[in-house]
């Protein structure tokens, strides 16, 4: 059986991907978290992991003393999810933090040979181009975790990139669909952070809400299949049933269909190629009845215009649509700016910090940190 660690273990889809070890008797190396210090030590203690880190240094001391008298390597900080990603006697490592965080440590993979399976989508969206050229002189494998690109993937199987016509991304809409912009004046967080069919951290559910979440899907897919823009249709699926599809050039169009509920794409991420029980709840298309399919409303949406026109661009706009849109969900769960000025600071991050070009991990945390200081210079 497959070894691995996770970064991010605490996080939904940390916590489901313990799932899938506990189910499969799945060997756990190391694990990371952000700052819940509790579970991180019950989920290593479970596991026997020989390693854990904790990104916010100032709650090292805690998890430090947790394992007190074991032999436990205790990690902290950027270094600690690195030092992770490296580890030798790892199958694949599963990089699921959240934000721009967590590209450092998927390069440091990248450059152990590790594979990986994919849920930081914000990898790929900053630093796509350094990514995947690195992962092919290395020949590291990149699954993918996000339900609509491991649908993709799923769809490729036994075909050739050469016969694709274009991709069909699949959005639910968020809890906002339908809604105009003079409706969504006065939206609260907790409104923003009612998800109506997943149960996600509260950074992706509200990128959800504002679609951005599918903007940065969008840049993410052009990466991970080698597409152009062009090639990729968004459109809005409301029941999340169809986690998305490829049409090929004779026409024919083949989706990925099932409950929505993350563990499918984690364990075929995991375990790949192989298919055994995850215990999801199976696909009764009877019981849902009638399936429904909309355009997306990009005017009311403007994250989600943003980041298409900003991989249009290309360079160093990527990242800093990603970046500002960070800093701009950070503000509005502080409740210090509104929901639809999440997307009026995205966009104008774009229309007012230049593209340079990426050759370095340096440039693109340049533009990053850049942005943030754009951002918050406007509140």
């Amino acid at each position: 059986m497959k070894t691995i660690s996770v970064l991010g273990s605490t996080g939904s889809i940390g916590t489901q991907a313990l799932d899938i070890a506990r189910l499969h008797k799945i060997r756990i190396k190391a694990l990371a978290a952000n700052r819940n210090v509790r579970l991180l030590t019950e989920q290593a203690r479970e596991f026997n992991a020989e390693y854990v880190c904790i990104y916010d240094r100032e709650k090292y001391k805690e998890l430090k003393d947790s394992f007190c008298g074991t032999n436990v390597k205790v990690l902290c900080g950027m270094e600690g999810l690195c030092e992770i990603a490296m580890l030798d006697g790892v199958d694949i490592l599963l990089n699921s933090v959240v934000g721009i965080v967590g590209l450092k440590p998927t390069l440091a993979a990248i450059g152990k040979g590790t594979d990986i399976a994919l849920a930081n989508k914000e990898t790929l969206v900053t630093g796509g181009k350094l990514v995947i050229k690195k992962a092919l002189d290395k020949g590291v494998r990149i699954f993918p975790v996000d339900s609509e690109h491991s649908a993709i993937f799923q769809c490729l199987q036994g075909n050739e990139m050469n016969e694709i016509n274009k991709i069909i991304l699949t959005a639910s809409g968020g809890p906002f669909f339908g809604l105009t912009k003079g409706e969504l004046e006065n939206v609260s967080v907790e409104q923003a952070l009612k998800h109506p069919n997943w149960s996600m951290g509260n950074k992706i559910t509200i990128d959800s809400a504002t679609l951005m979440n599918k903007g940065l899907e969008f840049i993410e897919a052009m990466w991970l299949f080698d597409l152009n823009p062009e090639q990729i249709e968004i459109v809005v699926h409301r029941e999340s049933v169809v986690h998305s599809a490829v049409e090929y050039k004779d026409g024919s169009v083949i989706a990925q269909m099932g409950e929505p509920d993350m563990r499918l794409p984690i364990q075929y991420a995991l375990l790949y190629p192989e298919r055994i029980n995850c215990g999801v709840k199976t696909l009764s298309l009877t019981d849902y009845g009638n399936l429904s399919f909309y355009k997306p409303d990009y005017e009311t949406f403007d994250c989600l215009s943003a980041c298409i026109k900003a991989v249009t661009i290309g360079g160093s706009m990527p990242a800093v649509v990603n970046g500002a849109n960070e800093q701009a969900v950070e503000l509005f769960l502080k409740e210090k700016i509104s929901f639809l000025q999440i997307g009026e600071l995205v966009t104008s991050a774009l229309e007012n910090i230049k593209s340079c070009e990426i050759t370095c991990l340096e440039d693109i945390l340049q533009a990053d940190k850049e942005t943030r200081e754009f951002v918050l210079s406007k509140i």
